[in-house]
């Protein structure tokens, strides 16, 4: 547009390209450019068609019905963007299409604002700390004040806003100083529209009527007691008909005004308002008169109570109904996510057997390639034994799972039995070592005759068994002997150490350079790199460390009832089968895959 303010324009193309949490935050920026000192009045007009044209406005109106919880901010920006919507539609002339601003737009705006305030309010009531129900106490002000400001800039909102049920609900609370505010609210209303009450439902009228009558027969508070009173003279006031409903409906309003509310600080208000009853009201006063304000006082109380308890039952439904949905949508969107992940899973596991099996026959063509015609029989036949050891082993392993399964039972009730058994043994343990030691008593001595045959029996033993007597030199020649044998077998030992080490590095080195060669290229293919790789003496010893380090691995990896009978083992010790067998199977089969 050719008129368009420059800040509105660029904002809005700054909101269009921003992310959806950043749009709070840019949106607030409106009330900078609303309030400048600079502006006119047909200027302000201007900017707030180009706000609406752009829709900056709905933009506020759509992040008002948002959760305000997670916006930047929270419920403070909420407040200002209230605050700034209300601004924005006061002196907005739409031209293009009015019906829609006016019948529509307008009437959601309100209908946002108050769904705002009851959620401020409620988080007020249940607020625990001063700062905190001071900062909500402003914001509902805020939130209060930007509804006034747009009803009163558009008169035929004062209706729309008494018959929402959202207002009624925050007109009935027990808290002051909400209280307050909604009925500086409501004399707003009745200010800008004195003849609203006449234009709404029966039905409203009289929960309007009803709560501030029970406003001033439930309460002792002054400040609630002069806002009511006030709004029930501006009431009669208006309109001499609702004067006649309040003299009807509410006949012990008289009495309670005069005995409860006199002497309070607004005795003006209350005065003027008898006077008023007073007129509708014959001269005569007699029992059954007192009888009907006694009735009608009743009857606002218990009305009063069964509005509350019904409004107390309409959000309780309505957060079950949305927690039953979120719940259904929460499943369905589980059982796609589920449905997706077995399908992919499926798919995956159909391309892993598919390349499983693509290098497996590209494994066997090479294998056939290499190994020579007479051992080809010989290389299935190990195949197919390695085959049935791997269904052997998966079956076994099964089987012992299952069989552990059905003996589980019976496995508690045995390792039971010995929890039992032990508790049972070292209760008797403690029990024998409290048990009092008998005293030490000194064994006997042996008598002179006793003493006599003992030693006969010795000196027999003695004569009949001699020992023998070696020499000095002779057992220096014995021990001479005996060093030399023990130097030969430690020397003989050591050397067959060396041999076996030698053997088992030159097994290592054979079946490295088997797997090489079987590994290896074609001649046609064959770089310098390949050939260092058989040139190379250092690769051998890899080879059998990263075979050694496998097999550790492998062994580590074994179901429990493998590794029975190996408790007394060493941990870095591995047997000698488990490498022999990992060295004839890379002999026999090619290459081994872990």
């Amino acid at each position: 547009m050719a008129g368009t303010d420059p800040q509105v324009l660029a904002l809005a193309a700054q909101i269009t390209e921003s992310r959806e949490q950043d749009i709070p935050l840019l949106l607030l920026k409106l009330k900078g450019i609303l309030s400048s000192p600079s502006l006119g009045c047909e200027e302000s007009n201007k900017i707030k068609q180009d706000i609406y044209d752009y829709g900056l406005t709905q933009y506020c109106l759509l992040v008002l019905k948002q959760d305000h919880s997670q916006l930047h901010g929270a419920w403070a920006t909420a407040a200002q963007l209230a605050e700034i919507l209300s601004h924005c539609c006061v002196g907005l002339e739409v031209k293009e299409d009015p019906e829609e601003f006016y019948r529509k737009f307008l009437p959601s705006v309100i209908d946002s604002l108050l769904v705002l305030g009851k959620r401020l309010q409620a988080r007020f009531i249940r607020a625990i700390k001063d700062k905190e129900k001071q900062d909500f106490l402003h914001w509902f002000q805020t939130v209060t004040d930007a509804i006034c400001w747009l009803f009163g800039g558009h008169i035929h909102l004062a209706a729309r806003v008494l018959q929402n049920d959202r207002f009624l609900q925050l007109l009935i609370t027990d808290d002051v100083e909400t209280t307050i505010v909604m009925m500086s609210v409501l004399h707003n209303i009745l200010r800008v529209n004195s003849s609203v009450l006449l234009q709404v439902e029966e039905e409203t009228l009289h929960s309007v009527l009803d709560e501030l009558v029970y406003k001033l027969s439930s309460t002792t508070n002054p400040a609630v007691g002069s806002a009511a009173t006030k709004l029930l003279l501006l009431v009669a006031k208006s309109c001499k008909e609702l004067v006649q409903l309040l003299t009807d409906r509410y006949k012990g309003l008289k009495g309670l005004l005069s005995k409860q509310w006199t002497g309070k600080g607004f005795d003006r208000e209350v005065n003027q308002l008898l006077d008023l009853l007073y007129l509708e009201q014959s001269s005569g006063k007699g029992e059954m008169q007192k009888q009907h304000e006694a009735a009608c006082v009743i009857q606002a109380v218990w009305r009063g109570f069964q509005t509350r308890k019904r409004l107390k039952k309409l959000p309780q439904a309505v957060v079950t109904l949305q927690r039953s949905f979120r719940a259904k949508r929460e499943q369905e969107l589980q059982h796609l996510t589920k449905q997706k992940e077995d399908e992919a899973l499926k798919l995956q596991m159909q391309l892993q057997r598919q390349r499983a099996m693509r290098l497996f026959h590209e494994r066997q063509l090479a294998l056939l390639e290499v190994v020579h015609a007479s051992q080809v029989n010989k290389y299935m036949q190990e195949m197919e034994e390695k085959s049935a050891l791997t269904i052997q082993r998966f079956w076994r392993g099964y089987r012992a799972r299952r069989i552990f399964h059905q003996q589980k039972q019976s496995l508690k009730e045995y390792k039971a039995a010995v929890i039992i058994q032990r508790a049972a043994c070292k209760f008797l343990e403690k029990r024998r070592r409290m048990r009092p030691l008998s005293p030490w008593k000194e064994p006997k001595g042996l008598t002179d005759e006793q003493r006599l045959a003992l030693q006969q029996k010795v000196d027999d033993y003695i004569k009949l068994h001699p020992a023998s007597q070696m020499s000095e030199e002779g057992s220096k020649e014995l021990h001479v002997q005996a060093q030399a044998k023990l130097a030969q077998f430690l020397l003989r030992n050591r050397l067959d150490q060396r041999a076996a080490q030698r053997r088992e590095a030159l097994l290592a080195q054979v079946n490295t350079d088997v797997e090489l060669l079987m590994n290896a290229p074609g001649l046609a293919e064959t770089t310098e790199k390949d050939i260092g790789a058989f040139m190379s003496r250092s690769i051998p010893v890899a080879t059998k460390a990263r075979q050694a380090h496998n097999t550790m691995l492998k062994s580590t990896r074994w179901p429990w009832w493998k590794k029975l009978g190996d408790e007394f083992m060493e941990d870095d010790v591995i047997p000698d089968d488990a490498i022999n067998t990992e060295l004839e199977t890379l002999f026999i089969g090619g290459r081994k895959s872990f």
